[in-house]
């Protein structure tokens, strides 16, 4: 695992911290949301995360060696029965709740 990253799987709520640079300055900038898929076996390759904003999926892949992701702490465990969650993406409102461990 590289240094920085909590041990996140599919179904976990995640802070990702992403170093953005623009132009000279550089900031830090959170997305917050929902693990929907982790490939990769032994040495993970990708991981999908996606939220909902103001009525607006957003799903972004992060590459895990990417040099400017600073780091993706947990904020909850999910309990979901599925390795990829691609199913979520049609449904909205009370069926897309994942249960907490």
């Amino acid at each position: 695992m590289r240094t920085g990253f909590d041990n996140f799987k599919a179904g976990d709520t995640v802070d990702v911290t992403q170093k953005i640079k623009e132009g000279e300055t550089e900031r830090l900038q959170i997305f917050s949301g929902l693990v929907m898929a982790v490939k990769g076996k032994k040495n993970p390759v990708t991981f999908t995360v996606r939220k909902v904003s103001y009525g607006v999926e957003i799903e972004k892949v992060y590459p895990y060696d990417m040099p400017a992701l600073q780091s993706v702490k947990i904020k909850s465990r999910g309990k979901v029965a599925r390795a990829k969650l691609y199913y979520l993406r049609g449904i909205t409102g009370r069926a897309a709740r994942i249960k907490d461990l």
